[in-house]
């Protein structure tokens, strides 16, 4: 004999596969779930994914914490250097040069022109304040004489390999031809761009940074841009990248109000956050498909009280009570809920699997792209399942299922014996 309580053996039998119009509409309600479900942890893992490999590429490209002048250059950077790193929370510190600069590529075909940043990187710190120097996929990070490694989206665009030479024109000398141009008289010179050699492309797999970023060593960027021995300012990396704010207000204090110290969360929180919002307000959104589902549960149960009133009628006659008739119902819609969520779980599970092969197959049969990288930034669509969030998920699913089936139930529980068994 079965230890189950009979309400819930008597939900579980009526669940049995008939073929009625009840049985249609519970399988309806049941994949309605199952659905919703695996919709929500599809996105909510997409979102999760994004927000973690976003904030992941920023932190292996990008700095921790900033340290310019009030200027538009560091004078004196090895000193600053020293009291920056003597902060407990700091791993290492760098020099750099970052600014916006003009590169052309001519061949046979004619002449490319781009506009990306250059980033001066002094390769004394490349193992720790130089990040781009391991992210290198073709060629070398040797910056030594006139080295330049280029990002893998711009060398695609530009058509360049390792090997080639481009030319480069900084701001400086940009501004300096226009007002020589437009001066009366001027002296008629010839201005040459600075010739570089492709040495390596780097992939950070993050597209905005592919796309618009080359590097430099130090010495030949301060050369670019007229510096001598100054520099842009300072980068730092620190043990853990969460404690930004505490070494930033330390730096503050110590360096004093002619220095400026940014932390990556300043530069880059915007978009994290906005991942994050966009996440919390996706799950309210898909949220209402659970909804809409567990209104199929309460048609369901509704449609079957009327079926199964003269039953009803026999239980309480037998002495069945109140409670124990609306807790049949309230079972069989925890059992759709259970199995419904069950199934959703694991359709979700595999789909968030497989996510980037089906992208695949969609790109080869359709030619349609439905995560593209030059929009989202990364090459691949990520994803990340947590456990908190399957527990919120599949929570909520369940609770809306319960109280879809409050009311049927309510109705069923307080049928009277007597009319019951006179129903047709």
């Amino acid at each position: 004999m079965s230890r189950l309580p009979f309400e819930l053996l008597l939900a579980l039998r009526y669940l049995r596969p008939k073929r009625t119009f009840v049985s249609v509409i519970t399988l309806i309600a049941t994949v309605g779930v199952m659905l919703s479900v695996a919709v929500m942890i599809i996105v909510l893992g997409v979102m999760t994914g994004f927000s973690r490999d976003l904030r992941e590429t920023l932190l292996s490209v990008k700095s921790h914490l900033r340290v310019t002048g009030v200027g538009d250059s560091l004078a004196e950077a090895d000193r600053l250097r020293e009291v920056v790193a003597a902060d407990a929370r700091v791993r290492s510190v760098a020099p750099f040069v970052f600014g916006p600069v003009l590169l052309e590529k001519r061949d046979e075909t004619g002449a490319r022109v781009w506009a990306p940043y250059l980033r001066g990187v002094d390769p004394r710190f490349a193992g720790d304040a130089g990040p781009l120097l391991g992210r290198v996929v073709k060629g070398t990070n040797d910056l030594r004489g006139p080295a330049l490694l280029v990002g893998r989206e711009l060398a695609f665009n530009l058509g360049l390999r390792v090997g080639d030479v481009v030319n480069i024109l900084p701001p400086a000398l940009l501004q300096k031809m226009a007002r020589d141009r437009v001066r009366p008289g001027g002296p008629d010179e010839a201005y040459l761009p600075t010739e570089f050699e492709v040495r390596g492309v780097f992939d950070t797999g993050f597209y905005e940074f592919d796309a618009t970023l080359v590097a430099v060593s130090l010495a030949r960027a301060q050369e670019l841009y007229g510096l001598d021995d100054r520099v842009h300012g300072l980068t730092a990396l620190l043990h853990d990248p969460f404690t930004a704010p505490q070494a930033q207000a330390a730096l503050v204090a110590r360096l004093g109000p002619d220095f400026h110290v940014t932390t990556w969360m300043e530069e880059n929180g915007h978009l994290l956050n906005a991942v994050a919002v966009e996440k919390n307000v996706m799950f309210i959104v898909l949220f209402f498909i659970t909804i809409v589902a567990a209104f199929g549960i309460t048609s369901t149960l509704i449609t079957f009280v009327v079926q199964k009133t003269r039953e009803i009628g026999i239980l309480k006659a037998l002495g069945a009570t109140r409670r124990q008739v609306s807790l049949l119902f309230l079972g069989q819609s925890l059992a759709v809920g259970v199995l419904g969520v069950g199934l959703g779980l694991g359709l979700g599970l595999v789909a968030v699997r497989w996510r980037n092969e089906f992208l695949a197959f969609m790109r080869r049969t359709t030619g349609l792209e439905l995560f593209p990288a030059e929009v989202y930034g990364f090459g691949q669509l990520p994803a990340l399942v947590l456990p908190q969030d399957v527990a919120l998920i599949c929570g909520s699913a369940l609770l809306a299922c319960l109280l879809a089936g409050l009311l049927p139930a309510w109705n069923a529980g307080r049928l009277h014996p007597v009319e019951a068994l006179r129903h047709d």
